[in-house]
Formats: structure tokens, sequence, C-alpha cells
């Protein structure tokens, strides 16, 4: 009985305690509820410049970007303050989004302004006009066609801010019914009410929408608005004044556009029912501003990527065509900037007020339309000008297991490009924040960036936003290209991009082959690749030259992406872990390196300098496994042996620090004939450098001849070998 009692009083007394400790939980969860309703409400309506109501004034003020040198990520504090500075402008640009939100509050002022008097009185005059233009212009699209071929009905509805005139209703019905007695289909005709269009009238024929509303022309002019300048001298009553002078003349200017609906929304995927006459690689716009693209076509439905939040899109969303594929800026305005897949920009320097624009997906010339690859890129790496030269408008493919230099190699290329009229393209697909900032400054620094666009989608970016970026950079680098100027497009990586894009392939219910990628994939990649050429003279002799990045996973270039992507390039750079884990950087593998251009792509001195280079270390790369066997070996194998340290040892290159096709070609020269054999191998660095500058000093002559890239004839080796003698004699 005892125990009993016992447990009646350690239950009351745990009783006691819970609800005790229950008042302060549920007090800490109303405090959180009500802290989450306050910021849900200050997103919700931002806080706005306290001007005068009736002008707009906006200014954007460039954000300060740190100019630092970042030898080293993370180097110290003030470097780590620095690199967070330039990820805030990455992440969001406050005053872009400062400019819209006065926009839109200047448009709701001037909304709220038309819909009183002697505005209204207007838009009940101009109504029989609107029908009539409504009227004049309507037709029957294949997609309401074959609507009626499946239902053998269509749905026509007519919309008024007011109630309209019986006889306007009535023409309305009559040339409906005449349009479809044509194809010999029947209607159901609807007549509503609706005050939210302001003034004038809307028809909508199936999923075609035939707009003479007041605010159809509302939302027109916040599009123009986002796309221009506003000045300080604008105020709210001009605006006004000019959407009156508008709105009398909206008969001439009835907008047509398609709408429909979205069905279900998940993971950046949106299906669409409705927009029958919809093609691929179409914008369509939801109604919470969100934009997306046609990505996918089925009988019953579309499948439609997200470019922003598409959390903000529910079921039954109203969907509207806009008529256009999904297209960036392009022009001058793009140099020194970071933008993303959309050209929008991270960098926090203001809106970019470009005034061209080009389709993301474009044609890649045709045959007849390019020239073959005969003019050099030089890219400042001994390494690769040497063995595996690049050419104005080649697709060289970069490729090698993570950490291995890839990037460092096309950071070099960017800014060996300083004063040769090259305009570069770097485009971060899934790569950190951090890193992109990190870039930034070291191209800033070097002054690169005043003939470079970085176009990022980073790795919180969504899979859409990863899957057009490199489109997208190659139209921007189009435009260059097109009016005769050089251009190196940089792609790191492809592997992120295939990955984003089976992604979506999944997600749009494609069957997955390979390793899960959909069975274009090839595709994707070569008509990115393709659109990268040298065009004909006829054309302006522009160049686009393509470096892709695949990522290897142990070395395997047997994989599905990379063997895709070896077969579209012409020749490819492999970087070899085991090379780099010795030091040798650039690791490049001589044996699985190539350029299909060959010495096309060099100067007639470097080729002719470095014409048994690649021999000498094919040699010395089998020998060195046998050595390493501890092998017996004879002094001509030796000596081999002791060549191919020394050349590998001189194309060992530190980063940012590329070098003129001049100095390449006397170092290659010195150590191909011998001049270094006496050097220590672990002062080859310390004694080219030592070369380079007696030949800038003292064998000035001798040096303008190698500056001038034109092949050597026997006197003028015998000239340079004595100049090289000279020196070896002065150390």
């Amino acid at each position: 009985m005892e125990i009993v009692y016992s447990l009646i009083n350690f239950a009351i007394l745990i009783a006691i305690i819970a609800v005790i400790f229950a008042k302060g939980f549920i007090k800490s969860l109303k405090d959180r509820r009500a802290k989450i309703n306050k910021d849900l409400s200050e997103a919700e309506n931002p806080v706005l410049p306290s001007e005068p109501c009736n002008e707009v004034h906006i200014e954007t003020t460039p954000a300060v970007v740190a100019d630092t040198d970042t030898k080293y990520a993370l180097e110290d504090q003030k470097q780590d303050t620095e690199l967070q500075n330039m990820l805030n402008g990455l992440r969001i640009d406050a005053h872009e989004k400062q400019r819209s939100a006065a926009i839109k509050s200047v448009c709701d002022k001037v909304a709220e302004t038309m819909v009183t008097e002697p505005y209204l009185s207007e838009y009940r005059k101009n109504e029989h006009d609107i029908a009539e233009a409504i009227l004049s212009i309507i037709k029957l699209t294949p997609g309401d066609l074959s609507y009626l071929v499946k239902h053998n009905v269509l749905y026509v509805t007519l919309t008024s801010a007011f109630p309209l005139d019986q006889m306007i209703v009535d023409c309305v019905d009559w040339a409906t019914e005449s349009l479809l007695k044509e194809v010999g289909g029947k209607k159901s005709f609807w007549v509503k009410t609706d005050p939210k269009l302001i003034g004038g009238l809307t028809l909508r024929i199936g999923d075609t929408i035939y707009d003479g509303s007041i605010a159809e022309l509302l939302y027109q002019y916040k599009q123009e608005m986002l796309q221009k300048t506003i000045t300080a001298e604008t105020t709210q009553d001009d605006i006004i004044t000019q959407l009156a002078e508008k709105a009398k003349s909206i008969s001439k200017n009835i907008n047509v556009y398609q709408l429909g609906r979205a069905i279900k929304v998940s993971d950046g995927i949106c299906w669409l029912d409705g927009l029958a006459d919809i093609m691929y690689g179409e914008v369509v716009e939801f109604d919470c501003g969100e934009k997306g693209m046609i990505l996918d076509i089925q009988a019953d439905k579309i499948g439609c990527i997200v470019f922003g939040k598409f959390e903000k899109i529910e079921s039954g969303n109203r969907v509207r065509r806009l008529g256009r594929t999904a297209c960036v800026p392009v022009g001058e305005y793009l140099l020194g900037r970071v933008v993303d897949a959309l050209g929008n920009p991270l960098d926090g320097m203001g809106k970019i007020w470009a005034d061209s624009f080009r389709p993301i997906e474009n044609p890649a010339p045709a045959i007849t339309d390019r020239q073959s690859v005969k003019t050099s890129l030089h890219t400042g790496i001994k390494a690769i000008d040497a063995l595996v030269p690049i050419g104005k408008g080649q697709r060289e493919l970069i490729i090698g297991d993570r950490q291995t230099g890839k990037s460092a190699i096309a950071i070099d290329a960017i800014i060996n490009q300083k004063g040769q009229n090259v305009i570069c393209i770097y485009v971060a697909i899934g790569q950190k924040d951090i890193y992109i900032a990190d870039l930034y400054s070291k191209l800033k620094k070097a002054g690169a960036m005043d003939y470079t666009v970085i176009v990022s989608a980073d790795a919180f970016s969504s899979a859409s936003m990863q899957y057009i970026a490199p489109f997208a950079a190659t139209s921007m680098g189009e435009y260059y290209m097109y009016n005769g100027k050089d251009v190196l497009i940089i792609y790191d990586d492809l592997s992120k991009h295939a990955v984003a894009y089976r992604e979506l392939s999944l997600l749009l219910q494609r069957p997955s082959g390979r390793e899960a990628y959909p069975g274009d994939v090839f595709y994707l990649h070569a008509r990115l690749l393709e659109r990268s050429a040298r065009l004909s003279d006829e054309l302006g002799g522009g160049s686009m030259t393509a470096l892709p990045m695949i990522e290897t996973q142990a070395g395997d270039i047997s994989a599905y992406i990379p063997t895709n992507t070896i077969s579209i390039t012409d020749g490819q750079i492999f970087l070899d872990t085991e090379l780099f884990n010795e030091g040798q950087r650039p690791a490049i593998n001589v044996g699985l390196s190539v350029s299909r251009v060959g010495g096309s792509a060099q100067t007639k001195l470097l080729k002719q300098v470095s014409a048994g280079l690649r021999t000498s270390l094919a040699q010395y790369r089998e020998l060195q496994s046998f050595a390493q066997f501890g092998a017996d070996l004879d002094e001509a194998s030796r000596a081999v042996l002791d060549k191919g340290a020394r050349m590998m040892a001189v194309l060992k290159q530190p980063r940012y620090s590329p070098m003129s096709d001049a100095e390449e070609a006397l170092v290659i020269y010195a150590v191909s004939n011998g001049f270094a054999d006496k050097v220590d191998i672990a002062e080859i660095e310390a004694w080219q450098k030592d070369l380079i500058a007696y030949f800038k000093s003292s064998q000035k002559e001798t040096y303008d001849l190698l500056c001038t890239g034109k092949k050597l004839d026997k006197e003028q080796l015998a000239q340079l070998s004595f100049a090289i003698t000279a020196f070896a004699e002065a150390m």
C-alpha cells in the first residue's frame, strides 16, 4: 500500500513540474511565432526611402569591392573581411532590390490615382473602339483548333472593368460565333466584370488573351521602367499624364498573349497546363513575378524550369507566355562585372544598362562561315604553348582530378591576355561564393577584369541556373565574336553542368541512360562547344576559343562525360595527380595530352625550338619507370634521364607569372641544347630568370630577334647559342 501512495505522490510531483515548465515553453513558442510574423511582415512590406510621393528619384551607388593581394585564400583576417564584403555583393544586390521596390510603389500609387475621375469616364468612352480593335484581330491558333478537335467546344470569355453595353456583348458574341463556324466548332460564351482591370476590356479565346485594359497598360509600363533609367525630374504626375495619353489610344495597342496555369511545382520544376502553342526554350512569367523557361513539351502538359524561387509558385497560379526565347544582355557594359546566368549583377555595382540582347540558344556557325585555326592564342604557360598549343577558335579540353590545377591554368591564360585585345569570359558552374570572390580579387589585382566577364551560377544556385549559365555566357561571347573580336571563354566546369542537366531531366521524367544521364547529354555539350569557332574574313574574322573543364574520378578518362567531351573537342590537356603530388606544376601528362591543331597554332620560332621536346619527354618517362626498379642503365640512358629531369624542371611554372613567347623559346632552346647541363636541377627556376634578365639587358639585339617570332636560320641560331654560352661563362 505504501508503494501505491509513493507512486501517486511521485505522479503528482511530475505533473506540477510539467505545468510549471509548460507555461515557460508555451510563452517561448508565442514569442517565437510573434517574431516570425514580424519578419514576414517586414519582408512583404519593404521600407522605402522617405521621399515625396510625387517624385521618383532613385540612385545606385556602386559598392566598393576590395582590391587586395590574395596570393592564398584566407591568408589573414584582413583578407577574410575583404572577401566577405565581396560575398555580400554576390548574394544580393541591395540597390537593385530597392529600385524594383520603388518602381512597384510608384506604379501602385499611379493605379490608385487612375481609378478616379475624370479617368474613369475616359475609359468608358473607349469601350466600343477597344471592342472593334479586338474583333479585327481575333483568330484561331493551332492550339485552339487542336482543342476543338478533342473537345468540340472552345471557351470564350469577355471581361470588362464595368458592365458593358448589350450592343458590345452582342457584337463579340456574333463575331466569335462566325469565327468558330468556319471550322465547324462550338463555343461556350461567358461575360464577366472584374474591377482589377481598372478600365477597358479583355477577350479570351481558348488560351489567347486580347488585352485592351488599363491594368495591362500599367503592367507594360512597369516592365518598361525596370529596363531604363529614371531621372530625378520624373514625377508621379508625369507618369499619370503619359499613361492617360496612352489610355486614349489603347484601342490601337491591343496586347495579345497566352495564359496557362501551374499544375504542380517541386524542386525547381513547374508543370503547366494550357499554352498549347508555346515552343521549346520560350520564357514564361508567373503571377508572382518569377520567370521560367520551357524545357519539355508533352501531349498533356508542359515542363518548365524556374529561374528564381519556385517556392513562390503555387498550383493553380496563372502563367503568361512572353512570346520570346530566353535572352541575356550583351555588350561592352558587361566588361569588368560579375553577373548571374541571366545577366543580373552580382557584384553590388549597380544595374547593367545593356542596349542589346542575344538568345541563350543560338545555332553554331556553319562550316562555310568558318576558317581554319592558324593563329596562336598565347597562354604564357611553357608546357602548354610548347607541347599542346592552343589556337584562336579552338576547343581545348582541360581534364583531370579535383585539385590538380585546372582552374589555375585558366586564370593564368586570362591574365596573359592583357594587352592582346582578347575578351575573356569565365563561367563558374557550381563553385563556392568564396572561390568566385577570390577569383575576382586575383583578376582585379592583375588588371585582367578590364577585359573579363565572370558569369556565376554558384553552388547555391538552382539546377536551372547552372544549366543555362554556359549557354548564356556563350551568347555574351558571340556578341564580341560577330563584331570581329577575339574571345576566350572558360567553362569551369562541364562536369557539374552535366549533373545539373541530369537532375533537371530526371525531374522532367525523361528516361535515364548510362550513369543516369539522359541520352542527349552528348548533344547538350556538342551544341554548346560547336558555337566556338574562328569566323571567315567575310564575317569579320572574329573568334571564340573555348577551354572547357572536366573533373575525373581517380584519373579515369574513360568515364561517360569525359569520353563524350574528348570526342567533341579539338584536343585535351590532361593533368596527372601523381605528377601534381610530385611537385610538377602544371602537372601536364605529355602522353595523354594532345592538340589536334598542332603546330598551326604556334609561332614559327616556338615550333622550331620545341620540335623534339615531346619525344624527349616521352623517352624520359619511359626510362624513369625502369629506373624506379633499380635497373642498371648505361651512360646514354642516364644522359636522357638527366636531360629529361632538367626539361621537366624548366616546364615548372608558378601561378600568376605568364611568360612571353620569346621568353619561352629562349628557355626551352637553352635547356634542349644542353646549356643547362651543369646547372643543379633545384636551381633551374632561378637560372632561367637570370637568363631572361641577361638577354633583356646585355643581349637586347638577340632578344629582339626572338620577339619577332620568326624561324631562325643557321646564322641566327649560332648567334643565339653564342649569347647563351656568354651567359653561362658569366655565371
